[in-house]
């Protein structure tokens, strides 16, 4: 399946790019955002970055005709450092699409998906020792609930840890489809006749585990506010609640400045004001025709904060 870029148009539209901007693309993928944004640029730059060599390799193909854009093979935690390297001290905006793009889902042989049989990896950098391997085989039980219900939002947590930490003292649990099938062992049965896979909030949960997903996400988001320039836009896409909340907490943390005590009467001309304000209160969600060109549209929400 060819990847799909979400939410395209609006995230180009939320970023307001001046032609002669720096931008940065925090999440390459397959590079859909990054060549909207270039197309929008004449003297402006645009600095991407990937940690998935394949994203890479195949996005420098697809931009090959733009000779103002940078790829960087690296973890987005890292941003503030590689640009600093590239002697970017801030940049007009920024852009996160935070989805695991199609190809890496597709491809049996990066076994993030339940719904082929593959080896158990998830890394979306495979150079990374921690693999979904290690922790399905390695972590104990109490670790193991605790990523499924604090990561996947699994309300049976603890049985199907229970059942993961039985079924490999026999042997190593290696595949997808085998962790699969310890899953459904551990399900009531009016579970596994929902409409969602009985699996998707545990594969959920091991690929935020084993690529510190939200760790990264609070780091660069940090990053990002403090390397916006004035009038400049930071927007955020995200896909699943646990995202979603992080980018808004933040967001709200952000843009609120709390006097250090109430009590204490000031004239208006006193109050502290920040420097950033939320663009939209309620994240911007995929049009009717998207959500039909896209099932996997569904989930996303784009976030937006701009420096005054």
């Amino acid at each position: 399946m060819e990847h799909y870029s979400v939410l395209l148009q609006e995230s180009i539209n939320a970023l307001h790019i001046k032609p002669n901007g720096i931008y940065v693309d925090g999440t390459l993928g397959r590079g859909g955002h990054s060549e909207a944004i270039l197309k929008e640029l004449k003297d402006g730059r645009l600095y991407a970055f990937d940690k998935d060599e394949t994203a890479i390799r195949e996005s420098a193909e697809r931009l090959k005709g733009y000779s103002n854009c940078t790829l960087i093979r690296s973890d987005f935690r890292y941003l503030k450092e590689e640009l600093l390297k590239a002697g970017v001290t801030e940049a007009d905006g920024f852009l996160f699409d935070l989805g695991v793009s199609s190809p890496q889902f597709d491809d049996p042989e990066r076994g993030f998906s339940y719904r082929y049989d593959a080896k158990l990896d998830m890394r979306m950098d495979r150079s990374q020792a921690l693999s979904a391997y290690e922790v399905v085989n390695q972590y104990d039980e109490k670790d193991l609930v605790r990523i499924f219900r604090d990561y996947g939002e699994e309300p049976f947590a603890k049985p199907i840890a229970k059942a993961i930490v039985a079924a490999r003292k026999n042997k190593p649990v290696t595949t997808t489809l085998e962790l699969v099938d310890i899953i459904k062992s551990a399900l009531p049965q009016k579970v596994l006749f929902k409409h969602k896979h009985p699996a998707k909030q545990v594969f959920q949960a091991l690929r935020i585990e084993v690529n510190d997903e939200l760790g990264a996400l609070r780091e660069v988001l940090s990053q990002a506010i403090s390397m916006l320039s004035h009038d400049g836009y930071l927007a955020v896409i995200t896909f699943h609640s646990l995202e979603d909340r992080l980018v808004k907490q933040t967001f709200h943390d952000t843009v609120n400045v709390d006097r250090a005590d109430r009590k204490i009467p000031v004239l208006p001309n006193e109050i502290p004001q920040s420097e950033y304000e939320l663009v939209n209160r309620k994240p911007i969600e995929a049009s009717t025709g998207e959500l039909e060109e896209n099932n996997r549209s569904h989930s996303a929400k784009l976030r937006v904060i701009r420096r005054k």
